[in-house]
């Protein structure tokens, strides 16, 4: 499989101080792993360019999105939502951010690249329409998923997400949206505190009980998801890729290994290959112990390759 790696520098920048999980260190934490595991090399390390404001707009109100760029500050720090912080490299690193997914779509569309892996921050899937939350500004994989439906004529994209925290703002984007099915794996009660029932035709919510360990999660895959996917037969698969569901995070109490986003990884690859010619994007976002970080990310990114 060739496999994109598509990050920026800019997305190093972007800091909310010392003590804030979502560090500049995680972006390292993974490249890292990837040269040990000597995987960078057969990799097509590629840099992105920044969205644009249209690109944005595909999937934000247009106020918001220019409130985010009226509030960058050239110092200091500015709260836009508690934890959620900007400085003054933020506004790049979110622009180049999302334009990654858009760079990985294009790849994988036009054939240049089986799938893709977007190493970035900030992550994106708590961006609401028209709001950011939980250290998110621009939702990502909906401003990429809405760029492939609008340039490539898509009639259905998937969107799996297994970080620890359901995506709220990916399903604010698209619910009752019927081009795209968003699938979300998640720890339930905790933050933001979705209702598992409040389901539409296209959503489909996965809780789990904190203490949840591989068992769980393969069954809820293995009945929900699976059938899911084979019913809605996606032209592209598109993967909110958080690793804070693994078991030595400190922002979740699911009990995953990593060996379990191997067996995910190749569940989703299996999937494509039935259904869209193996088409992936796979864009980063949570995932606060850096050491997991590294390894969990070092075993999907493997899993992409089919190594």
């Amino acid at each position: 499989m060739t496999t994109a790696y598509i990050t920026h520098s800019y997305c190093d920048r972007h800091n909310m101080g010392a003590d804030h999980p979502e560090s500049p260190l995680r972006l390292g934490a993974i490249q890292n792993r990837l040269i040990m595991g000597q995987l960078m090399d057969f990799l097509r390390r590629m840099e992105s360019d920044p969205a644009t404001r249209e690109h944005l707009l595909l999937a934000h109100d247009e106020a918001y999105v220019d409130s985010i760029f009226a509030r960058a500050p050239e110092e200091g720090h500015v709260e836009l939502e508690p934890e959620t912080l900007m400085m003054p490299h933020t506004l790049d690193a979110a622009l180049y951010a999302a334009g990654s997914v858009i760079k990985a779509v294009d790849l994988v569309m036009n054939g240049e690249m089986d799938n893709a892996f977007c190493a970035i921050r900030p992550p994106g899937h708590h961006a609401e329409h028209d709001k950011a939350m939980g250290f998110c500004l621009f939702n990502n994989i909906a401003v990429g998923t809405r760029y492939a439906i609008e340039q490539y004529g898509l009639e259905r994209v998937a969107i799996v997400d297994f970080d620890v925290h359901h995506g709220n703002g990916t399903e604010d984007i698209f619910k009752a949206d019927p081009k795209v099915l968003y699938a979300s794996s998640y720890q339930h009660p905790f933050y933001p505190y979705s209702d598992p029932g409040a389901s539409h035709d296209n959503i489909l919510h996965m809780p789990l009980a904190a203490g949840s360990g591989s068992d769980a999660f393969k069954a809820i895959i293995t009945e929900q998801l699976s059938p899911a996917l084979d019913a809605f037969k996606p032209q592209l698969i598109m993967i909110s890729a958080g690793f804070d569901a693994h078991k030595e995070d400190p922002m979740g109490q699911l009990r995953l290994s990593e060996s379990d986003f191997t067996w995910i990884t190749d569940l989703l690859m299996d999937a494509a290959d039935r259904h869209c010619g193996g088409r992936i994007v796979s864009v980063l976002e949570g995932g606060y112990n850096i050491d997991a970080l590294g390894r969990a990310a070092f075993c999907h990114i493997k899993s992409l390759m089919r190594l």
